[in-house]
């Protein structure tokens, strides 16, 4: 079998876009995946272009040859553009494989360990009480977690009064909700060590699941400083792009859940191995899901097979975005994603129908503090 065409296919999903990548083969198996940073879709288209006459012609059950040659081959170490592109390549040739094998890809990773994977879904609201409804209706639909952002006001966020309106916003939910539902709450990267370490001790009393992305990525060594000075459980990943930024936090044990994007860290044959290394340190697995139906279908095959699992992230049921173009998304019921029976992802691509939704360039939201300047969205 070899490789005879890869093509990128950039789609508009209502409020954001996605970007799904086919390799087709001369067997006529095809295998489809997605790659990440949302935002930057026509700088990953770029890097296609450059990979498409690397690819053509190569065996695709090579996956792991495949990923140090786009990965190591350019003498430069790939960053996020590069390894958001390897991700969605990786992923299709693991579809590939599972089809031309007849099988699931957690198959291929071991088998299950589990008979259902745990999600929470994303809730919002303007204020305390939309929030709270918004909570209670994830929970009334079966979904065993709620999560939330840090507060916000339009384009500001300034990091004491949001952390004021956090701790109000957890009373009230937990109140709501009761103890036996999870809390996950999404820091986003918005704040510094102080504020995190008042938010971090003043909720432990409400039991969040984890505090999810409480600092920066860009100096991993702050988990350092912040581990010691809370109890309440840690989750930091999503912006990483390989192993290798993973490596102080498993090491050192800063964080308990690894949020691996595998549409950006360099997919499947990436994940598992950073799965692998939490597990001896008994970190276990928060995939990062903010995209689209093949990243489900993904993330679910990986958590399947992976002992050291924590919970999915998944924004929305499966089966409610991209119908047309993705037809057959995995089973979703009472706050579990159910295991797929068809053979790679277990899920089917429509390329005309992703045709039918056109790219739209957009910029992802930019914050500011009060005073006007810069801070993380």
């Amino acid at each position: 079998m070899k490789i005879t065409n890869i093509e990128a296919f950039p789609v508009w999903g209502g409020v954001r876009n996605f970007l799904f990548v086919v390799i087709d083969t001369d067997e006529g198996i095809y295998g489809v995946g997605e790659a990440g940073l949302t935002g930057r879709e026509l700088a990953m288209m770029g890097v296609i272009d450059h990979f498409k006459p690397l690819l053509i012609g190569k065996d695709p059950s090579r996956i792991e040859h495949i990923w140090q040659m786009l990965y190591r081959g350019g003498f430069f170490p790939a960053g996020r553009i590069v390894t958001s592109v390897i991700s969605a390549i990786d992923i299709a040739l693991w579809d590939i494989k599972g089809k031309a094998l007849g099988v699931p890809i957690y198959e291929l990773l071991g088998g299950l360990v589990r008979d259902k994977v745990v999600c929470y879904p994303h809730n919002a609201g303007r204020d305390i009480d939309e929030l709270v409804a918004s909570c209670k209706k994830t929970v009334d639909e079966g979904w065993k977690f709620v999560r939330w952002n840090l507060p916000e006001e339009g384009d500001i966020i300034e990091p004491r009064r949001m952390v004021r309106s956090a701790i109000e916003q957890f009373r009230a939910v937990r109140a709501a909700i009761g103890e036996d539902i999870e809390i996950v709450f999404d820091v986003h990267t918005r704040l510094d060590l102080p504020e995190v370490v008042w938010l971090c001790n003043e909720v432990e009393q409400f039991h969040p699941f984890f505090i999810e992305d409480p600092l920066r990525c860009e100096n991993p060594d702050s988990f350092k400083t912040l581990r010691p000075r809370t109890r309440t459980p840690l989750a930091a990943g999503e912006q990483f792009s390989s192993k290798w930024e993973f490596r102080q936090l498993i090491e050192e044990e800063w964080i308990d859940y690894a949020r691996i994007d595998m549409c950006i860290v360099g997919g499947i044959s990436e994940a598992k191995k950073i799965a692998g290394w939490c597990e001896t340190h008994y970190i276990k697995l928060a995939v990062h899901n903010p995209l689209g139906p093949v990243s489900t279908a993904a993330c679910l095959q990986l958590n399947l097979a992976c002992n050291n699992f924590g919970v999915q992230e998944q924004p929305r049921k499966p089966g409610t975005m991209l119908t047309d173009v993705v037809p057959n998304q995995p089973v979703f019921q009472d706050g579990y994603l159910l295991p797929p029976t068809l053979p790679g992802l277990g899920i089917e691509f429509d390329r005309d129908a992703a045709r039918s939704h056109p790219f739209q360039l957009t910029e992802l939201p930019h914050m500011r503090r009060e005073d006007g300047s810069v801070t993380n969205w």
